[in-house]
């Protein structure tokens, strides 16, 4: 009977997985194709980023079914299932274990080399006269200098010693070293589990720069909307006339003969380049006020906003739960030489009171954590958008859609394969308790001494066993294997922790920057100066 049960939620499983898999491919070749350059396009690069997306949003896509498994373990009274007996549970929870390292190492091996080695190859192909093995042979070269990266940090992980120093002897803190000692048994893993947490705190560092300001920007942007079409192409038309008779005052200055001077020649050129790109945009705005995509958009203008309010309602409570999760480390836990692990909670925050209460009704609160780590890689992915790819104060590459070169189409890969790294973490933040136990419950019986009065006055008293359901508890529940994780090196965790408080300061600034900026243009980013005329024929397939 356990076998035959065990069975049917295996089946089911892998029968929900396999259409979670097949949603995901479907929406990454979608996005990827919907933002590459149609003139600059390359199977290899296409098939390499749409397999970082899928890896990126199957990997956030764990952490929920982490959680699910140790809570579906457990009945609502506290005890555990028929089928869910020792041998068992420690199975389910091996095979979620490899999963992640499974995962995990699919992203180190795309990060280290997969992704730099079509990275490079492209960009010597852009200044080579085609020889094939000479782009391959610099790729390879400079592809080894992150082959050489990852090594070291595979060394150091398996030697670096789990000890950590305890100024404070509290038995909780000796039951967390107890779950250290169980998890980190192995030194090979132990090194895949040190990559991957050095991994995630570049994540973080791009979660703090994309993911902060995706949050503000993106649903403000949806309430503001853009500027009219029509009222643009009227500006424009004023601005090219405005050219047009600067232009003609500099040229009637050489009728007679006489050479422009070096000032006028660059000015000449600079109002040149200037008209080019205006009548650029006039093409583009006749093909955006006449397509049907417009027209649409303008129908469910009602819609955008009231998802925009949502939006922000969620980013403002998120902001708020991470703010209180963070405060109770602050004044709660070990401090920094315990990497601020604590327990439980002792503050509470909303989206911690909330989970639990949708717990009473299966399945709104996996729907509830499956919609935050969906709405941080969103976010991520609308931050990266606005913002484009840079390297501190240097912008190498623009998110354009249908525009996009296949190297700023891997990066965008890569640093979402970071920032998804740093997701589970964040929804510990917002939900600790919930991420550690899920919706388990534990039974605690208690002995009462009743005492009551019988007919004839006299005093009886008798013993009353009662069982109390209580949310969790560390030696009689399951602990998730992403809670282990993430806390397997303590200096990460205090590198995490002094992140929240970054990351919540980048969505107040990108808070109070998006309210102050104006209305987006209709065509935001779609036409720059560097472009080329052949580019015009790239975005007017998104709207004829």
């Amino acid at each position: 009977a356990k076998m035959a049960a065990a069975a049917s939620d295996l089946l089911t499983g892998w029968c929900l997985f396999g259409l979670a898999l097949l949603v995901i491919l479907i929406f990454c070749w979608v996005y990827v194709r919907k933002y590459q350059s149609r003139r600059e396009s390359e199977v290899v690069s296409t098939i390499t980023a749409i397999f970082a997306l899928a890896v990126a949003l199957i990997t956030s896509a764990l952490l929920p079914v982490d959680i699910f498994l140790v809570s579906y373990m457990k009945n609502q009274n506290g005890t555990f299932k028929v089928w869910a007996d020792a041998n068992v549970s420690r199975q389910i929870e091996d095979t979620v274990l490899y999963g992640y390292y499974t995962l995990y190492s699919i992203i180190l091996f795309c990060v280290f080399l997969w992704i730099p080695f079509v990275y490079f190859y492209y960009e010597e192909k852009e200044g080579d006269d085609g020889n094939t093995c000479s782009q391959v042979k610099t790729a390879l070269k400079y592809t080894l200098g992150f082959i050489t990266i990852c090594a070291v940090l595979l060394l150091i992980g398996a030697f670096v010693p789990l000890d950590i120093p305890n100024k404070k002897n509290s038995t909780e803190w000796e039951k967390v070293k107890l779950l250290f000692e169980e998890f980190g048994s192995s030194h090979g893993l132990t090194a895949l589990s040190f990559s991957i947490s050095s991994l995630t705190v570049i994540g973080m560092l791009a979660a703090i720069t994309y993911t902060a300001y995706g949050m503000s920007a993106l649903p403000l942007n949806l309430i503001k909307g853009t500027t009219s079409a029509s009222y643009e192409r009227l500006e424009n038309t004023e601005d090219i006339e405005e050219v047009e008779q600067h232009l003609l005052r500099i040229k009637s200055k050489c009728r007679d003969g006489r050479p422009l001077s070096s000032r006028d020649r660059r000015t000449l050129q600079q109002l040149e380049e200037r008209l080019r790109t205006l009548r650029r945009r006039e093409r583009h705005l006749e093909s955006i006020e006449k397509s049907w995509w417009t027209k649409f958009c303008e129908a469910i203008r009602p819609l955008k906003i009231v998802w925009g309010v949502f939006f922000i309602i969620v980013a403002l409570l998120f902001t708020v739960s991470l703010f209180l999760s963070n405060l109770d480390k602050a004044l709660h836990s070990a401090g920094f030489d315990s990497g601020f692990i604590i327990l439980g909670t002792n503050l509470t925050n909303p989206l911690n009171m909330l989970l639990p209460v949708l717990q009473r009704v299966f399945p709104l609160d996996y729907i509830l954590i499956t919609t935050i780590v969906m709405y941080f890689i969103f976010t991520s992915m609308a931050g990266i958008r606005n913002m484009g790819i840079w390297f501190f104060w240097i912008r190498l590459y623009k998110i354009r859609r249908g525009k996009t070169r296949p190297q700023a189409l891997l990066f965008l890969c890569m640093i979402l394969l970071l920032i998804v790294l740093h997701t589970s973490y964040m929804i510990y933040s917002l939900a600790p308790q919930y991420v550690m136990y899920g919706s388990q419950k534990y039974l605690v019986q208690v002995r009462f001494i009743v005492a009551a009065y019988n007919q004839l006055g006299n005093i009886f008293r008798s013993l009353l066993d009662v069982s109390i359901l209580f949310p969790f508890n560390l030696d009689q529940c399951i602990v998730t294997r992403t809670y282990l994780f993430l806390h397997k090196f303590w200096f990460f965790s205090a590198a995490y922790y002094f992140g929240n408080w970054a990351f919540i300061a980048v969505f107040l600034i990108g808070l109070v920057v998006s309210c102050c900026k104006g209305k987006k243009s209709v065509i935001e980013g779609e036409v720059d100066d560097d472009d080329s005329d052949m580019s015009d024929d790239e975005l007017s397939v998104y709207y004829h």
